[in-house]
């Protein structure tokens, strides 16, 4: 319940910080990598520096992210099936109708990240940290069936960082 509070809260001071705060600026393209509607070939994104990509309607089934820096990067209705997702810092991230169905999340960091309406089946999640995600009910409650470990980055264990 706690948790659940402190996001509240925090969306709602969020919410009045941008009331107030100046009007934000548009970043330049050259600043922020999109990948919309595109077929990917090469799925070659293991220990680059994606911070702030976006990748909307995008086939990424089996694509290696091994490690990647995925900071406030985001993913609109992806197919991220089957895709290595070990060790990446998806901090502050977003994955809006996504599919993980049998990722490898082993590890990852995954702290304040927005994942509504995703799906998690038979992913691997030992290790993650889910701390103040923000998930689907039905989504924690399956994760927390097979939630295990320890993120060695962080040291939060994934089952406490998920509230199960």
């Amino acid at each position: 319940m706690l948790r659940v509070t402190f996001v509240v809260a925090f969306f709602v001071i969020s919410l009045l910080i941008g009331a107030i705060a100046p009007p934000a600026q548009a970043a330049s393209s050259s600043l922020i990598r999109a990948f919309d509607d595109v077929e990917i070939q090469a799925k070659e994104f293991g220990g680059q520096n994606l911070e702030k990509a976006e990748f909307a309607n995008v086939d990424l089934e089996g694509a290696n992210f091994k490690e990647a820096n995925l900071k406030g990067v985001t993913f609109n209705n992806c197919d991220l099936s089957q895709a290595d997702l070990t060790g990446v810092d998806f901090s502050n991230g977003i994955a809006y109708l996504s599919n993980f169905r049998g990722a490898n999340l082993k590890n990852a960091v995954l702290s304040e990240a927005m994942m509504l309406r995703s799906k998690f089946e038979e992913a691997d999640i030992e290790g993650a940290d889910f701390t103040y995600a923000v998930l689907d009910k039905a989504q924690v409650r399956k994760l927390c069936t097979r939630a295990s470990g320890v993120n060695p980055i962080t040291g939060v264990a994934t089952r406490e960082s998920l509230g199960c």
